[in-house]
C-alpha cells in the first residue's frame, strides 16, 4: 500500500526536476524572441521587394498543359520505352484564353518536338543531363513562340519520366 505512493512521489519530483533543467533561461528567450522578430522583419522586406518586382513588367502567368506527353522510343523497329512529361508555360499575363484555344495545335507542334527529340537519342542513356534538357526546352519555346508569338517567355518541364518496357 505503501510502495505506490512512494512512486507516485518519485515520479512527480523527477518531472519537477526535468522541467527544471529543460526549461530555457530568460535570456535565451529573450535572445531567440529578437532573433524571430529580425528574421520576420526581414522576410517582410524580402517579400515586399518580390511583390513589387512583379507587379513591374517582370510579371508571368504559368500556364499548364491539361494532358502529359507521352513518347515512345523506339529502337530495332520495337518500342524500347515510354517518356512521359509534363509541361507548362511561363507566360505575359492576359493570353489564357488564346493559350487553351491553341492548346490543340500547341499540343501538336510540342508532340512533333519530342519524337524527333526521341528518335535522335535524346531520351536514351543519361537523357535528363542540363544541355540534352536545354536543348529540348529551346526547341519547346521556338514551337510555342511560333503559335503563341512573344508572349511565351519559357516552357517548363514539370515532369519527365521514362519506363523501359
Amino acid at each position: 500500500m505503501l510502495l505506490p505512493i512512494v512512486f507516485l512521489l518519485v515520479g512527480l519530483a523527477g518531472g519537477i526536476g526535468a522541467s527544471l533543467l529543460l526549461t530555457p533561461s530568460t535570456e535565451s528567450t529573450e535572445q531567440t524572441k529578437a532573433e524571430a522578430e529580425t528574421e520576420y522583419v526581414q522576410d517582410s522586406k524580402s517579400k515586399t521587394s518580390k511583390e513589387a518586382k512583379n507587379k513591374g513588367s517582370d510579371a508571368y502567368e504559368y500556364l499548364k498543359l491539361t494532358k502529359q506527353f507521352v513518347v515512345p522510343v523506339v529502337a530495332d523497329d520495337e518500342i524500347t520505352a515510354l517518356v512521359t512529361m509534363s509541361l507548362s508555360l511561363e507566360t505575359n499575363p492576359g493570353i489564357t484564353e488564346v493559350f487553351y484555344d491553341m492548346e490543340p495545335k500547341l499540343r501538336d507542334g510540342f508532340l512533333q518536338v519530342l519524337f524527333d527529340h526521341a528518335n535522335t537519342g535524346g531520351f536514351d542513356g543519361a537523357f535528363t543531363t542540363s544541355d540534352n534538357l536545354l536543348t529540348l526546352r529551346r526547341s519547346l519555346l521556338e514551337v510555342a513562340r511560333k503559335e503563341l508569338g512573344q508572349d511565351v517567355s519559357a516552357v517548363l518541364i514539370m515532369s519527365v519520366s521514362r519506363q523501359d518496357t
